[in-house]
C-alpha cells in the first residue's frame, strides 16, 4: 500500500505512527508529499480542511497575519 501511494501521482499524505513509520522503514517517506504521525488529526485535517487547535492559533490576540 505505501508503495502505491510512493508512485501516486496526486498530492499523497500518510497519516499515523506506525503507517509513517512503515514509509520510513522501506524509504518510502521521502516520495510521499506529507507524513504525519498524527493520525486522527491528518484524517481531520483531510475531512474538515483545518484543525481546531490550528484555528484557535490563528484566532488568537497575538497571531500575526
Amino acid at each position: 500500500m505505501a508503495a502505491a501511494v510512493a508512485e501516486c501521482s496526486g498530492f499523497t499524505v500518510v497519516g499515523g505512527g506506525d503507517s509513517a513509520a512503515a514509509a520510513a522503514k522501506f524509504g518510502l517517506d521521502r516520495q510521499i508529499d506529507h507524513v504525519s504521525t498524527g493520525g486522527g488529526a491528518s484524517l481531520e485535517l483531510l475531512e474538515q480542511g483545518d484543525l481546531p487547535g490550528l484555528e484557535a492559533l490563528r484566532s488568537a490576540p497575538n497571531a500575526k497575519g
